[in-house]
């Protein structure tokens, strides 16, 4: 296991992103960022947008790495304009596709397996600022389904690879 931290936590009950990037993003809470999350094993993140859709169960959370964000584009970028669900300091989820990890806030472990790259869209440089699409190739994240019922928190943690990739 290894000390990470998870910087934010997004849970949107809100599609901001659809339709055409010129148009802008829809309207919604002004931040959608929570110190908390609900986890429901194969649901996802309880109030989230893709919440027990069916066509999102094996993405219906994405973590990222601070550390990938397009910080020379915006400084403060962060979830709210990546849409992304968690973002950790300390471990580089994208190199994790295929592996089954395990993220412990303090109130127990939360297994995830971390199934496809969450590719980066024209609304990157719309949501960051003109070139983070780009920037996001190959660092945008990953979708997850998570395995297990629990709790995560923004704060420090510990994050093990259960199996697959970086076990």
């Amino acid at each position: 296991m290894i000390d990470v931290e998870v910087v934010q936590l997004l849970v949107s009950p809100a599609h901001r992103l659809a339709g055409r990037p010129s148009e802008g993003p829809a309207p919604g809470p002004d931040d959608e960022r929570v110190p908390r999350a609900e986890v429901r094993a194969r649901l996802g993140l309880v109030g989230d947008r893709y919440f027990a859709q069916a066509a999102h169960r094996d993405a219906s959370v994405t973590m990222m790495s601070v550390e990938n964000l397009p910080t020379d584009i915006d400084p403060a970028v962060g979830l709210g304009q990546t849409r992304r669900n968690v973002l950790l300091r300390g471990v580089d989820v994208d190199a994790l596709v295929g592996a089954t990890v395990a993220l412990d806030c303090g109130e127990g472990p939360v297994r995830f397996t971390l199934n496809r790259p969450a590719r980066p869209c024209a609304w990157m440089d719309v949501t960051v600022g003109p070139g983070a699409q780009k920037a996001l190739r190959n660092k945008g994240g990953v979708r997850c389904t998570p395995l297990d019922d629990g709790v995560l928190l923004v704060g420090p943690a510990r994050f093990e690879v259960v199996s697959g990739p970086g076990a």
